[in-house]
């Protein structure tokens, strides 16, 4: 979906973000830098402003957002501006603010301006205590019991009502916890599992803010890339479902994981301290049921538990020493 004269360019909400920031990066490799406007709230790194346009944006700002797609001839919309589940315990309004008055105005704008198409996506955190956690089917029970959860849920049928209303194409996944090598943890219920080999390549020590019995569905970065894309290259006429799309990759304890970085530093050593992020993961899925995304629209992880570990700790020590 190359941007052109009539399909406009592509903007990145929350380019600074965990997974926004190696999107950006992955839409202007396919792209071109010149058709990819990264923006956030927080100041951009030279990584995007050196190889692309970057704005300066608040999506609670409706009126500097229309601005923006105006300026930019914006044809598609990647919505990666959000509050995650730890933080958004802390701040909950903020996290209101932000995950839905900022959404709101994406739909709002894209609809005003004839926008082609939409990404947000959604998390595993639009579950609750009531849904299946075995294999957690598509259609299911969404009673989240943390603000970031009922954004998500709140999200996902805003986005079913403004397809069914205005005919507007938005797409997303529902994704479990991210791994990443390249940006920091982002303040989620997840962040343990990226965390984990900071420290476990800084100090060989690690204290763990989950059991180390907890399971919980993961998913390493490249896999959440090329699935985003995969998704936004899809058939629109083979997709039966809006921004809600289960998606699985890997699952592990924490102490697995543990036990998987230990097997290459020896060395390394993991201490269980639960805090309230572990009342948040008690409330989520073990596995996921994401046969509708394969049939639809073709997906396939490509990372197991050992590749992952593997190629984590290669990139970030390379990292952190340049650092």
């Amino acid at each position: 979906m190359t941007p052109t004269p009539d399909t406009g360019r592509i903007l990145v909400t929350g380019a600074c973000g965990q997974i926004g920031t190696e999107l950006t990066a992955a839409l202007r490799a396919r792209h071109g830098g010149e058709n990819v406007v990264a923006t956030d709230v927080a100041p951009m790194p030279r990584a995007l402003t050196d190889c692309g346009p970057t704005e300066r944006l608040d999506v609670t700002d409706r009126d500097a957002l229309l601005a923006l797609v105006r300026k930019h001839r914006i044809g598609v919309i990647y919505h990666m501006a959000a509050i995650l589940s730890a933080t958004g315990e802390e701040k909950p309004r903020l996290a209101w603010a932000v995950n839905i008055g900022g959404l709101y105005n994406v739909l709002e704008v894209a609809v005003e301006t004839g926008v082609e198409r939409i990404y947000h996506p959604s998390s595993i955190a639009a579950f609750g205590p009531e849904t299946p956690k075995d294999m957690t089917p598509q259609e299911t029970v969404l009673r989240p019991t943390t603000m970031y959860g009922v954004t998500k849920v709140t999200g996902e049928m805003l986005g079913a009502y403004y397809h069914r209303r205005f005919g507007l194409d938005i797409r997303g996944i529902r994704y479990p916890g991210v791994i990443s090598s390249e940006t920091p943890p982002g303040g989620g219920t997840t962040d343990y599992a990226v965390a984990i080999f900071y420290e476990a390549i800084r100090s060989g020590r690690y204290t763990c803010f989950v059991r180390e019995d907890t399971v919980l569905p993961m998913i390493y970065m490249p896999d959440t890339i090329r699935a985003t894309l995969q998704l936004m290259d899809a058939d629109a006429s083979k997709l039966r479902h809006a921004a809600e799309y289960n998606l699985a990759s890997l699952t592990f304890s924490a102490g697995e994981l543990a036990a998987e970085i230990k097997k290459r530093l020896p060395h390394f050593e993991v201490e269980y301290k639960p805090d309230f992020r572990q009342q948040i993961a008690d409330t989520w899925p073990k596995t996921i049921d994401d046969s509708a995304a394969r049939a639809e629209w073709g997906w396939q992880p490509q990372y197991n538990l050992g590749a992952m570990v593997d190629d984590m700790l290669e990139k970030l020590t390379a990292r952190l020493r340049r650092d």
